[in-house]
């Protein structure tokens, strides 16, 4: 059976900037473009041309791709024709092959937002899209505030989207701008859209995440025939954000009846790189992937009740909904206090290890168990639970002792008169019978303290003789601190998060009264996890 397209549109570079804490620079924009271009978009919208001065530099340095670039604007302005609209020709300067407008569909929008009469901004519509039409570019009609303004007013609601479409608009797409419309009424308005006259394949979706229904109205959407699908890499986007194509694309390639029914450009291959593309966006923007995001998450695919461990041991479709590795991720057994034999061997078999007999199972329930009371958490810390494994069964090379350590923090006025803190740390290692020192200082590229642990890490990571090349791709991506206990038992557990360029992601665990001395645990059971997985010889 042939299977009907759908198209699918980002608008990571436009929606996701609007997303509080978000300033995409000219340098980011360009790399997300590219990596958008590479997981096989149909249209990447690069922002608003004369907006701001980082959209404009962006068009003029925008990457060549497959994907057909767009720029957004507005429409015309009431009282000028559009052709001498200045705000619209710095649109069409961009030089893109795709135009996006947007313009007001809601009654109540008209008159209080632009006040003007309905019928002028019907012309607006009409001659704006006309104009990019005569110009030579795709034409693409966002119609603002549809679905409110449907709700209001359908007739008027309606009678924009037939002027974009009469002007000869390739794409229409209804825009749940206040994202408060619920699947089922996206569906039944985009089917009443379509039997007003819309043809489906020239309508889109594009909705907000703020009933968190924004992935499942879409859907709704392309059930009732729309064809274009809007949305950002992560959610990103204003207030709760857009809809996720990061959830959205595997769900349209991996689920029925979407799988079957419809294909999209972006390719099973390409599936298999869209962890490590979300967790790139997530890395430009500094922020902590979210462990629970659907398909991407690292916790997607995280097995911790021993049940669940054993089922997954004899066929891993008995708690998952799909293979990991289409999507490029892993699945994860958890070890904690509560975990069997069943978690282990799974855990275990993951790792590479062959399982042991019984009595070396044991001995390694119970260690994990005996720390898990110490304060130790090994269901998030994956990479310290393997060394651990490995150390009881005598399969942990020895690659270098820390003879000693120490980091000083100093509180002092700079040449400015001002009070600043400097943290400075000294670790001295012995690799095959030589001892090496590393100094550093925990000052970033601004001049900036970036506190004990940091100089730790620099330190440590400085100089590791015959293992440095292992490691120099190695960087800490996250770092929590929790107080186990209270009072002056009080014990402070560290997880850390480490990755690589390969895009391997680990997480390590340290407990100690001292947050310095938990800090360097983890930190070293990160660099030895990095050594043991990529190979790395004992000296």
């Amino acid at each position: 059976m042939t299977r009907e397209r759908l198209y699918l549109y980002d608008t990571t570079l436009r929606d996701g900037q609007q997303t509080q804490g978000v300033q995409f620079s000219v340098a980011e924009k360009v790399q997300i473009a590219q990596a958008l271009d590479e997981l096989g978009l149909d249209h990447i919208e690069g922002g608003w041309p004369g907006a701001n001065p980082t959209d404009s530099d962006f068009f003029a340095a925008r990457p060549q791709t497959r994907a057909t670039f767009t720029a957004f604007g507005m429409t015309k302005r009431a009282g000028r024709s559009a052709a001498n609209d200045d705000v619209l020709a710095a649109v069409l300067n961009a030089g893109t092959p795709a135009v996006c407008l947007v313009g007001k569909t809601h009654d109540f929008h008209v008159a209080t937002a632009l006040g003007i009469t309905l019928d002028e901004n019907l012309e607006n519509i009409r001659a704006s899209i006309a104009h990019l039409v005569a110009q030579g570019r795709e034409a693409l009609f966002d119609a603002e505030h549809f679905f409110d303004g449907y709700r209001a007013n359908p007739a008027y609601a309606l009678s924009c989207l037939k002027a974009a479409h009469d002007a000869g608009a390739r794409w229409i797409v209804l825009c749940d701008t206040n994202g408060g419309t619920l699947p089922a009424e996206v569906g039944r308005i985009t089917a009443d859209v379509i039997a007003a006259g819309i043809p489906g394949d020239r309508l889109g979706i594009h909705t907000h995440n703020d009933t968190e229904n924004a992935v499942a109205a879409s859907l709704a959407a392309v059930d009732a025939g729309a064809r274009q699908i809007q949305g950002t890499l992560n959610g990103l986007g204003e207030r709760c954000g857009n809809a996720n194509l990061t959830a959205l694309i595997p769900t349209l390639l991996l689920k029925e009846p979407y799988a079957s029914r419809y294909e999209t450009g972006v390719t099973p291959e390409a599936l298999t790189h869209l962890t490590r593309t979300s967790r790139m966006l997530d890395d430009i923007l500094n922020r902590v992937p979210l462990k629970a995001a659907a398909y991407v998450g690292a916790s997607a695919f995280a097995h911790k009740a021993g049940l669940h461990a054993s089922a997954i041991l004899k066929d891993p479709a008995t708690y998952e909904h799909v293979d990991p590795a289409l999507v490029g991720n892993d699945r994860i057994i958890p070890m904690s206090n509560q975990a069997g034999q069943s978690n282990l061997r799974a855990r275990l078999a993951a790792a590479g290890i062959e399982a042991p007999d019984a009595g070396a199972l044991s001995r390694i329930l119970d260690e994990v168990k005996r720390r898990e009371d110490e304060g130790y958490a090994y269901d998030g810390a994956q990479g310290s639970f393997e060394l651990l494994a490995r150390r009881e069964l005598g399969l942990l090379p020895d690659f270098f002792e820390v003879k000693r350590y120490r980091v000083t923090v100093e509180r002092r006025k700079n040449k400015h008169n001002e009070m600043v803190t400097l943290s400075e740390a000294v670790v001295v290692v012995k690799i095959g019978g030589e001892k090496m020192l590393s100094v550093s200082e925990s000052m970033d590229e601004t001049g900036s303290d970036r506190g004990p642990v940091n100089a730790l890490s620099k330190a440590l990571a400085k100089d590791l003789g015959p293992y440095q090349r292992y490691i120099a791709d190695m960087r800490l991506v996250d770092f929590k601190v929790r107080i186990t206990q209270g009072g002056t038992e009080a014990v402070t557990r560290v997880i850390i998060d480490s990755e690589d360029s390969a895009g391997h992601r680990w997480s390590t665990v340290g407990v100690s009264p001292n947050i310095v001395d938990a800090s360097f645990e983890a930190l070293l059971d990160a660099i030895t996890w990095k050594l043991v997985h990529d190979g790395a010889v004992p000296v």
